[in-house]
Order: structure tokens, then sequence, then C-alpha cells
């Protein structure tokens, strides 16, 4: 049987057989690395090449920001392993190390003309609207436009990440939390109006750019109901074929003559494939049949997770 493939991430046209060589050996040492954040940067240019689309850049635009998107991670070259991927929360100092990835990945960038253009997305990436991102606490005029949409494309890539979503199934979970970073944060009442700044009155993140992020997934998720209809295509043609081995087993077992038995069993064999014969051919169509069932239990509650996100407001 065809295996079922999904890519999580609808395909994008700017391939990373299209990046510079020096862009491409950073990433192939960030490979070696962690082969996770190497994955995480590719997850993140496919969002950020999009979202490009999405808000109409221009082309130069797009492709300055996706390979920005590529190397935002690159300082991670120099965390050591065991914080990078330790699986439980990090530890305030933990933490602090983590956060020097920006400052030493813009220094990687910025030492090699080939890689200093696109030095200030890996400084700039984890910079927050309202002045509570890293690592210098620039606020929304102070960060470039192409750092607004690769943090994102990266805050989503990692809470996608961080929940092994395999499936848009509820993944309108995750953008109502993407929703929470785009709003002001809540002052207590104590709190004059006078005193609140105006960067108080914004997020972490671009409002606007979340908009459009909403109809990347909703593209992702209509690319995913297809591939799901498709993969239940196959299986409806192998069901056939395996209705017609049933068929002709049926008439086997009815017939009298040897001649005869030996004709149908004939007719089963040519049907067979590898690893089906007439002792599990029907335990594999019961099991086809049951794995149909639960797709199109799927394509149900991918639909309805279309329309969930098409009400979320931000």
């Amino acid at each position: 049987m065809i295996k079922e493939t999904y890519d999580f991430y609808s395909p994008f046209n700017f391939k990373l057989r299209n990046l510079d060589p020096k862009i491409q050996y950073q990433l192939d040492l960030l490979a070696s690395h962690d082969l996770s954040t190497r994955q995480h940067s590719e997850n993140v240019a496919n969002l950020v090449y999009r979202l490009c689309e999405y808000l109409g850049c221009n082309s130069n635009f797009m492709i300055y920001c996706t390979i920005c998107a590529y190397l935002h991670d690159i300082g991670k070259l120099f965390i050591p392993l065991e914080i990078l991927a330790k699986p439980a929360a990090l530890t305030e100092e933990e933490f602090q190390i983590m956060k020097k990835h920006t400052t030493l990945g813009y220094e990687l960038c910025y030492k090699d003309l080939k890689l200093r253009p696109y030095a200030l997305g890996a400084l700039y990436h984890h910079e927050a609207l309202n002045g509570s991102g890293y690592p210098n606490g620039l606020t929304k005029k102070d960060i470039p436009y192409m750092a607004q949409i690769l943090r994102v494309a990266d805050e989503y890539d990692a809470l996608v990440s961080k929940r092994h979503y395999k499936t848009h199934i509820s993944i309108s979970e995750t953008l109502k939390i993407l929703i929470q970073d785009a709003q002001p944060e809540k002052y207590k009442k104590t709190i004059a109006l006078e005193q609140l700044s105006k960067d108080s009155r914004v997020g972490k993140i671009n409002p606007k750019i979340l908009k459009v992020l909403f109809k990347v997934v909703i593209d992702d998720t209509v690319y995913e109901i297809d591939c799901v209809k498709e993969y239940i295509s196959h299986l409806l043609d192998e069901v056939e074929r395996l209705k017609l081995i049933d068929n002709f087993h049926k008439k086997m077992l009815n017939a009298k003559a040897p001649r005869k038995q030996q004709y149908y069993l004939n007719g089963m064999k040519a049907l067979f494939k590898k690893d089906e014969d007439e002792k599990n051919y029907y335990n594999i169509l019961t099991e086809y049949s049951k794995i149909i069932d639960n797709k199109k239990f799927m394509i149900s509650k991918l639909h309805d997770e279309i329309k969930i996100i098409k009400k979320l407001k931000v």
C-alpha cells in the first residue's frame, strides 16, 4: 500500500538550492549541530516567503526576508547542545545563554560580506513591538518590518513544533495564543491612564502580519484536505481491488469442480499485491475501510477548523 505523504507546510517556490553556497554551508553546519533547528529554519523561511506574498511585498524584499529567515537561528551553532536540545524548561541561567544566539548570529553574519546583509534577521527576530523582547528591547518604530514578519513566523513554528502537530486539526488553539501576543498587555487598574506609554498599547507581534498568517494556515489546511482526499481515492481503488478478490474467493468456495476452483484462485493471485494472500486479504480490506472512514472524519474536522480560523479576531 502506498503510504500517506503530507508535509505540514505547503510547498513554496524559493528553494534551499537557490541559496548562496556560503549560506548553504552555514545551514549544513547548523544541521550537523542540531537537525531540528535546521528544520525549524526551513519552516520559518517557508512561512516568511508566503507571508510576504500575502502582504504584497516586492520580489526582492521577499527573497531578502526569506534568506534572513533561513539564517535567523544561525547563532545557535554556538549554544551548547545540552541547552539547545533540553526537553525540560530552561533555568534562568540557561535562558540567558540561549538568548545570546541573537547577538552571536548577528556577529557571525556581520563578519562575512556574503552574510552581512542578513545579519539583522538574526539580531532582531526576538524583539517585540512593546519593548519586551531581546536582545535590545526595541519598540515598534525601531524594529525592521522584515524582523516583524520573521517574529510571527518564528513564534508560530516554535509553537507547532512544541505541540507536535502532525495535522491542522486544532491548529486554531495555537493561533489563539498568537492573538494574545498581538494584543496589549493588561495593566493593573492602579496605573493611572496618563502613565501608560504608547508602547503599552501594542502587543508583542504585528496584528496585520498575524491576520495574514491566518490566510497562510487556511491555505495549508486546504492543502492537507486535498492530500487526504488523494489518499482516500487511492484507498478506494485498493478496496475495489480487494472486493474483487473477495468475490473470486466466494465463487471459489462455492465451485465444485477443481478446474473452476483453480480458475478463481488464479484470478485472486493475479490481483494480489506484495505480502497479500488468500489468508490475509480480507483483514487488509477491513483495515482499509476503517482508514477511509477515519480519513473522512478527519476531513470534516479540518473543514471545521477552517471555519474557526475564519472567525478569529485580532
